[in-house]
């Protein structure tokens, strides 16, 4: 099964594209703690910060550079916009194509990070995804007929 493509994402939802499967860091991590996290793999290219779940902000290799290892990671953090559930897929997707990070974190009404949606390495298709649910087929076709 192929991934779903981010040109399919007109009558798509943030939840029909959603990478659920994700790692983060408490907000209390040092910037030692952020190295470490990025050294664990190669794939990795935001580390989330969370407090009791709730997004706080987020860290890239690049925020990293000359900061001390016992700094806060929170202290350098970018915080980001987020989007809920809810979003149309191509907000989400323009979001993610604006930065190198190609990520953009998902919260529920809570503010907790639910997911992110991450686009490839080669710019064309979500990370995550593997197909297309027949909910979101369901979604497509009656937004087709709508128009």
């Amino acid at each position: 099964m192929s991934k779903i493509r981010i040109d399919e994402a007109d009558q798509l939802q943030v939840r029909d594209v959603l990478h659920a499967k994700l790692s983060s860091l408490d907000a209390s991590a040092t910037i030692a703690d952020v190295r470490a996290y990025f050294d664990a793999s190669r794939s990795r290219r935001q580390a989330f910060l969370l407090d009791d779940g709730r997004y706080v902000g987020s860290i890239t290799p690049a925020l990293l550079e000359g900061q001390d290892p016992e700094r806060l990671a929170v202290e350098v953090a970018d915080v980001q916009r987020t989007l809920g559930l809810d979003a149309p897929a191509t907000t989400a997707r323009d979001l993610a194509l604006q930065t190198d990070r190609r990520r953009v974190p998902i919260v529920d009404a809570d503010e907790k990070l639910v997911g992110v949606i991450a686009v490839t390495g080669d710019l064309t298709s979500f990370c995550g995804t593997t197909e297309r649910r027949p909910e979101m087929l369901e979604r497509a076709e009656r937004a087709d007929a709508a128009a």
